[in-house]
Order: structure tokens, then C-alpha cells, then sequence
């Protein structure tokens, strides 16, 4: 990676974080870094002042960036920012002396594909599928050429390892190191009866397996999208699939293990 320079710097419109920006950018001007007044698809880095919403609305407009990324965390949780605001002079040493780490995270690709048509999505941290309206919803589930279940219940998460401290957490899954190729399915509310077989655990899939979808007649109606938090809706859903996506996005880290010490700071 070529030496930064050019940074971008994306955030929400609260008080807190437009103060902090511009104490960012008076910082980065001094020490003689180039700050793009809009943002410059070849810049060398974004930082991301804000809660995780930045990261995740932002990445998503600006189209999933090669452009490594950096959080300054001026929200309440943060899992995506790394830094806090009393961190910037910290972070403009590292990024002068090039004391840094590279971090590719996964995504999660999904083609969701009605009677006349298939919808490309992409996902950072999850795509749930849920029944609108709270139904519940009825699933048959096949993980490569493999049919695992008949599911019944409230939804599926199907989380990249980032996403495995989101929702999924939230749900009962399973925390997965950032940088694994991998997807985790999740069931929500799994219902067991003698109709309906569905997993309590949740499902890790390796990168060469996609994940298949197929709801039940009744409910080709009934499903509600949601990515990143994102809402959708289609009719006439045949099936959705899942796979771990080739594109990447990479964020930069002054800290070594990142991952442990925030689940650390920030769960226990």
C-alpha cells in the first residue's frame, strides 16, 4: 500500500461528530495531509466519524470502497470505531511513522430471485430474512448440494464474521474472527414440532458453500428484507441465496488483535 496522503473524511451531521471533524481536519491540514473538501475515490483512506451507521450507510453509498477505513467513534456502542475522539493525535502519529495493520473483512453477497427476476444485495454485517408483520415464516434450508432443514420461526440471520458481534450476538450466535471466510446462518425463534425440524444452534458455512432459501408457497409474500438495517420487500420470492462475497472491504487498525480487545472494552 502506497504511503497516506489523501484522506476522506465521512460522517453523520450530530454536533458532536461535526466538532470533532473539524478539530480532525485542522489536525490533518497541520501536519500537512491532503483532507478532500468531497469525497475523492482516490484517496488512501476514509475516516469515519460517528456511530457504526457511518461505516455501514457510508461504505454502502460510496459503493464498498477498496479505500482502507478507520473509525473515530462518536456514538454510543461503536464496535466498528476504533478510536475515540481523545485519539486523534495517536492516530496521526501512526499514519505519519506508517504503524499500522491492513484488516480485509467479508461480506455477504445474497441473490434474492422472484418469478422474473433476481436482485443482487450486499451486506456488511447481516441479511436477515423475517416474516412481515411478525408472521411467522416456514423455510426449506440447503447448504451447498445438502438439504438441512424444514425451518419454521421468526427469521434467519445470515451474518459475516464482522456482523457475528451484531445482530447475531443479540440472537444467540457466535462471535467469529473478523478475517475468516466464512457465513453464519442463525435461526430467530426456531419453532420444533413434528412438521418442522429447525437447527437451535447456529451454522457455520465456509466460503465455497452458498446458503439457499426457499420459503413455502404461503409465504412468497410474506418475506421482509432487512440489510445492515435496511428494510426490503419483494413479491413472489422463489428463493434467496448467500454466499461470501470476493469483494472486500479493508480497514486499517493501530492496534494489534483489535477484535479481542473490543469485544473486551465494549461486552464485558
Amino acid at each position: 500500500m502506497r504511503k497516506i496522503q489523501k484522506i476522506n473524511i465521512l460522517h453523520n451531521f450530530q454536533k458532536t461528530s461535526e466538532r470533532v471533524v473539524d478539530e480532525l481536519r485542522e489536525k490533518l491540514l497541520a501536519k500537512e495531509f491532503d483532507v478532500s473538501a468531497t469525497y475523492d475515490n482516490d484517496a488512501d483512506l476514509n475516516i469515519c466519524v460517528g456511530g457504526d451507521g457511518v461505516i455501514l450507510i457510508g461504505m454502502r453509498e460510496v459503493g464498498f470502497p477498496e479505500i482502507p477505513f478507520i473509525g473515530i467513534n462518536t456514538g454510543h456502542l461503536g464496535f466498528f470505531q476504533e478510536l475515540c475522539p481523545e485519539d486523534i493525535d495517536c492516530l496521526i502519529d501512526h499514519l505519519q511513522n506508517d504503524d499500522f495493520q491492513l484488516e480485509r473483512l467479508y461480506l455477504v453477497e445474497s441473490a434474492v430471485c422472484t418469478e422474473d427476476k433476481c436482485i443482487p444485495l450486499t451486506g456488511i454485517n447481516e441479511i436477515v430474512i423475517k416474516g412481515i408483520d411478525s408472521k411467522v415464516i416456514h423455510l426449506n434450508i440447503n447448504i451447498g448440494d445438502e438439504t438441512l432443514e424444514s425451518y419454521s420461526g421468526d427469521g434467519i440471520i445470515i451474518s459475516t464474521p464482522m456482523g457475528s458481534t451484531a445482530y447475531n450476538m443479540s440472537a444467540g450466535g457466535s462471535l467469529v474472527y473478523p478475517t475468516l471466510g466464512v457465513l453464519q446462518m442463525t435461526a430467530l425463534a426456531p419453532i420444533n414440532s413434528r412438521v418442522y425440524r429447525s437447527l437451535t444452534n447456529s451454522v457455520i458455512v465456509p466460503f465455497n458453500m452458498t446458503i439457499e432459501l426457499v420459503p413455502e408457497y404461503r409465504d412468497e409474500n410474506s418475506i421482509l428484507i432487512v440489510v445492515d438495517g435496511v428494510q426490503l420487500a419483494y413479491r413472489d420470492i422463489t428463493n434467496l441465496k448467500f454466499w461470501v462475497s470476493e469483494h472486500k472491504l479493508t480497514r486499517l487498525t493501530t492496534q494489534e488483535h483489535h477484535f479481542w480487545s473490543n469485544i473486551k472494552t465494549k461486552f464485558l
